[in-house]
């Protein structure tokens, strides 16, 4: 009894959620509030974008072609007479969803990835961090650039190079949490009473890894939907009539000097999205981490 007393005590406590504290602590940073509004009304319009839609976003017009805004077209229309703010709003379908699938895949695979290295130890560990660091050694976007090359071009690769290229990120957090804790009390009673190293990852290592994960994964969406909306500029992403962000500024690339609606309102999509969930993301870590905020 006083063997099973002494692992109770061991374990960590689980602490109730203060969400007065919590709302205190997003009114103290106005620009969290903002990129949190932001995030919400870009999520909304993500899901309800097929009902929103004024027009067809893939039917042809060319006798409407390269229209100016107006209240008919409120974005203008591009080389073949498709809405434009239609196509922004089907766009951010793909463009968000791809940030989320992106962070989904990299955090989901990392996280585990990082958090077994940090358990196991020994070569494993060293085996598993040599091959992140050569990740890491290449430039992120020239690695994605290869990969998703290399895949051929479409947005579902485009997701996967992207998520391939953010897992290191991922196994780094993991498992420099990982190995703060491994030396815990708890973690070496659950070890002598059996536990194994599978248990041990689920149970108490993901639970504390898992804050700075998220603060993470909050700051990866607006980098993947940058990246993906690089791809699909330089034609590695998305491929004609899918509507997506970056397509559609390169589209509209060789019209800027006269149809300047065309590329600037898909371009100010990709903009103020990245810059909302960056807000956000940062706003996230100062509420997790107590060193940030300063209590």
């Amino acid at each position: 009894m006083s063997d099973v007393a002494s692992v109770s005590r061991a374990l960590p406590k689980k602490t109730a959620v203060d969400f007065g504290k919590l709302f205190w602590l997003f009114k103290r940073s106005p620009l969290t509030l903002i990129g949190g509004v932001i995030v919400l009304l870009i999520l909304l319009l993500t899901v309800f974008a097929p009902l929103l839609t004024p027009h067809a976003p893939d039917v042809v017009d060319l006798g409407s072609r390269l229209l100016a805004p107006s209240r008919e077209h409120w974005f203008g229309t591009d080389q073949v007479g498709r809405d434009l703010f239609s196509r922004v709003l089907i766009g951010s379908r793909q463009s968000v969803m791809a940030g989320l699938v992106v962070v989904l895949i990299a955090g989901s695979i990392g996280s585990f990835i990082g958090c077994f290295s940090g358990v196991v130890g020994g070569l494993v560990d060293a085996c598993i961090m040599r091959v992140m660091d050569i990740m890491l050694s290449i430039p992120s976007l020239v690695l994605t650039m290869a990969l998703a090359a290399a895949l051929g071009p479409s947005l579902v690769n485009a997701m996967l190079a992207i998520a391939i290229v953010r897992i290191p990120f991922y196994v780094r957090i993991a498992r420099g949490q990982t190995l703060s804790i491994r030396h815990q009390d708890y973690m070496q009673a659950s070890y002598t009473f059996g536990a194994s190293r599978l248990h041990l990852i689920r149970w108490h290592v993901f639970r504390n890894v898992l804050p700075p994960l998220i603060v993470q994964a909050s700051l990866d969406i607006g980098t993947a939907i940058l990246m993906a909306a690089t791809l699909g500029f330089i034609g590695l992403g998305a491929q004609q009539p899918t509507a997506e962000w970056g397509a559609m500024v390169a589209n509209g690339r060789n019209y800027i000097l006269d149809q300047w609606w065309y590329s600037t309102f898909p371009g100010s999509a990709i903009v103020v999205t990245s810059a909302a969930f960056n807000l956000f993301g940062d706003g996230l870590r100062d509420l997790l981490d107590p060193k940030s905020r300063g209590v």
